[in-house]
This record gives structure tokens, sequence and C-alpha cells, in this order.
């Protein structure tokens, strides 16, 4: 007998589309069959997954929780929402897995700074999550000498700045120097180096030059994060990480079309490097920054303009975009709103819950993509490249049974009052054509009907290694 067999229904698995029973045993996917077959031999408890679509539970690999961010004029860090409230509403939304980053200031070892963000994260999360590093500042020798014993202990993956983003946002940049060193270590390490890629010369210079114009209002933020910005930064930075044998690049929320192109041209030279764009660029351009409260929309970079979403959305059907992630940062209602300027508004977004809904319905109604791209999409290429697959983004025996039921029945508008992220959402009064009936993690039922059954135990920290195929070659 199984603990639950999901009955019927169209399951995505990942040699195509079928109707069919999974059975689940002991937190896994043990065997697959005819439509009914499984439900015979018995379970536990039968979901009737008829009219349903069955997907992996989604994976978002760009999250921000408990993170602190001092803007301009106010007295006090804001603090992102933490793991216990953004986990709760991806579990709302389909998302079972999130990926998040452990912080390491220039003064402090890896070791300590791992310690503290586990501290953080231990039974504070409904979901399973995963921790990339995030190194700031001049990266020291012996820093650099750290890294090899993190990414072994399942960190796999590290992230630098390549900007300081805002001219009183400083500390962020990694010097290039630093960058290619840490490439080097990485690479010989088997792990995976994360970009946010802008030309911090550019940048602050358009900051100055806008300043100077008096054109400091937040509309006019796509004129300081420019897409000749991102065109320089992920040129130059790929060629360096071309450099050094091994190497293999993930490129945060890409927001234009010239780093799609600056990506398509290395991934045709046989470069393994990988692209991420968020829902927010995909679906919302420059010109929303002048909408009664067009600050609820922005994050870092700025959202670009009509030619860049489209080259996104064909880059996510050819290749060069593999991921469509949140850079969830999530904070009420009055932070976003309070900053005016380009150099004061609150980026990031409370994203993480609509996104799966969100993106089937732009993808697979609007857009005709297959039911495949879409979950490879939000969920395979993610566990793919980020060392977490077949375990998670599969419904396939062996993996884990993370899955989540698309109810067409319960079709209908955002609003931010059936949101558990916070007081408000981007995503107003968009259609969401399906939504989650049922979200399961590792075999347990953690959201039905809309009620939370997962407990803050039930969340499991994820060590994760790059699979070689990953960093030999564009494997996806």
């Amino acid at each position: 007998m199984f603990d639950l067999v999901v009955s019927g229904g169209t399951h995505v698995l990942p040699g195509g589309v079928e109707s069919v029973d999974l059975g689940v045993s002991a937190g896994k996917i043990v065997a697959i069959g005819a439509p009914g077959s499984l439900a015979a031999l018995g379970a536990v408890r039968i979901v009737d997954a008829a009219g349903q679509i069955v997907i992996p539970g989604g994976i978002d690999p760009h999250i921000h929780c408990g993170m602190a961010m001092q803007m301009p004029n106010q007295p006090a860090p804001t603090i992102s929402g933490p793991p216990e409230q953004v986990s709760r509403a991806a579990l709302f939304g389909g998302t079972t897995t999130m990926i998040d980053f452990v912080p390491v200031d220039e003064e402090q070892t890896l070791q300590a700074a791992i310690e503290l963000r586990e501290r953080e994260w231990k039974g504070a999360c409904y979901c399973d999550y995963g921790l990339h590093l995030m190194l700031f500042d001049h990266i020291s020798p012996s820093k650099l000498g750290e890294i090899p014993e993190a990414l072994q202990a399942g960190f796999a993956s590290v992230k630098m700045f390549t900007t300081d983003i805002t001219p009183q946002r400083m500390a962020h940049m990694v010097p290039f120097g630093d960058i290619w060193e840490v490439i080097k270590v990485v690479a010989k390490a088997g792990g995976l180096t994360c970009i946010h890629a802008e030309d911090n010369d550019l940048v602050m210079h358009m900051y100055e030059k806008l300043l100077r114009e008096d054109r400091m209002g937040f509309a006019n933020l796509a004129a300081a994060h420019t897409t000749l910005s991102e065109d320089l930064a992920f040129n130059r930075v790929i060629r360096l990480a071309e450099s050094v044998e091994g190497a293999a690049m993930y490129m945060v929320h890409t927001s234009a079309k010239t780093g799609v192109a600056a990506m398509a041209a290395a991934r045709d030279r046989g470069f393994p490097v990988y692209g991420e764009t968020l829902h927010q660029y995909l679906l919302y351009n420059a010109e929303d920054y002048k909408r009664p409260g067009g600050q609820i929309y922005h994050t870092y970079p700025s959202l670009k303009f009509p030619e860049d979403q489209a080259a996104l959305w064909q880059a996510m059907r050819h290749g060069a975009i593999q991921c469509v992630a949140t850079d969830e940062v999530c904070c009420p209602l009055e932070v976003k709103l309070k900053g005016s300027r380009i150099d004061d508004v609150m980026g990031g977004n409370s994203g993480v819950e609509p996104r799966v809904p969100l993106m089937y319905t732009q993808m697979v109604r609007e857009r005709g993509f297959s039911l495949e791209e879409f979950v490879a999409l939000v969920s395979t290429n993610a566990a793919k490249i980020m060392g977490l697959y077949p375990r998670k983004g599969a419904l396939a025996v062996g993996s884990d049974a993370d899955i989540v039921l698309l109810d067409p029945r319960r079709a209908g508008p955002i609003r931010k009052e059936n949101m558990h992220e916070s007081d408000y959402t981007p995503w107003e009064d968009w259609d969401a054509a399906v939504w989650p009936s049922i979200t399961i993690q590792r075999g347990k039922v953690v959201v039905e009907d809309g009620k939370l059954l997962a407990s803050l135990a039930d969340g499991q920290f994820l060590p994760r290694k790059i699979d070689d195929a990953i960093r030999s070659r564009p494997a996806l």
C-alpha cells in the first residue's frame, strides 16, 4: 500500500505529458502507472487529479529573506520578510523549493556567515531550501582558501556583484580582478558562479548626470540602469570566465536584450552560461514606473523596454534564458512606496506566490508554450543548473514527491487579500488561468483548499553539487 497516490489528471513527466497515477511512499515517488492502476492497489490517501495539471513543485532559485537593506533617508535598515513568511507564500503558490543566500561580509569568514544563516533558517522555513554564498567587496587570499570547503558542504554556487547598484549602496561591488580569482577557485572546486552584472562606471556616471539634469524621479530608473550597462558587464564578465578552465556561470535577473545577446553568443562558442530572468521584466517595462504607485513594479536592475521584453520571451524559447525567478524581497507596501527618487526606491518584490500560476497563464495560455517548456522554466531547469536534479524538479521514480495540482477551476484575478506575502501585490488584477488546489512536499500535503498544513519543521536544507554536464557545456 502506498502512502499517497495522485490519480489521473495531466502529468508533466520528464518524458512528456501523460495521464498517469503517481505512487508515493516515504516521501518519494516510487511508482508510475496507468490511470487508476496504482489507486486500485490502495493507499492511505488517494488524490483525484481529474481535470487538473500535475507538475513537480516549483523552484525559485533567487530569494532574499531576512535581508537588511539600508535605504537613504531611513533611520534604520529595512529587513525583508523572514523565511517563515516567504516560504508560506511559496507553498500556497506551488513553489516547494527556494534558494536564498549566505551574505558574507568582507571581514567575516565563510564558516561564521554560514553558521549565522543556518541559525536563522533551521526550523524557520515551511518549504525546502538551498543557499548560495554571496560575496562582497575585496576578496582576501584567506577567504579564497575557504571557498572549496564551503562548496563541498553543499553551498555550491557563489554570487558576486559587478556594481554598487546605487551611489548610497556602497560595499556591494567585487573588483574584476577579485571576481577572476573567485571564478578560478569556484571552477576548480566544481561550483557555479552567479553574477549580478551591470557596468559600475556607467551606472554611477548616469546617476551623476541625472542629478545634474534634475531628473532624479524614479521614473528615470531605466536611464540609470541602462541596456548598454548590461551589454558591457555581461560581455566583460563572461569573457573573464571564458579564460578559466572549467568555469560555468549563471547570470541572475537578466533584464535586457543586450544581456540575452551576450549569453547567446557565449553559448554559441560553447561556454556554459545560463540565464535567469524575472516575471517583472517579462510583464512590466519602464513605462509602468509612470503609473500611480509605480514603485511597486521596481527591482534592480531597472525595468527596461518592450524590445527587451520581446528578447527575453524569445530567449526562453531558444535557450539563452533557462529560469524564471523572482528576486523576492518581501516588504510592506509602505516601504515600497517610501522612495521617490532613482536612488532611494526599494528593489525587489513580493512575487513568489503568484509566480507559478502567473507564468502558466502567460506562457501556456497566452503564448503557446508547451507544458514541458513551462515546467522547465519554473522548476526543472533550476533543479538541473543548481545541483538538485533529479531529487527536485521532476515527477520521476526516485524523486522527492514534490507535487502540485494546478486547477483551472480556481482561475481568476490575483488579489492582494488572497496572497500570503505582504499587504500588496504587484500583480493585482492579473488573471491566473490556474491556481494550486493541492501542494505536496516530500509526500506530505502541505497546502489544500487554501489551508496551510505544513509545519516549520518540514523545511529541509538541501546540500547541492553542480553536475559536471552543466559545467562542461551549455547543457540546457
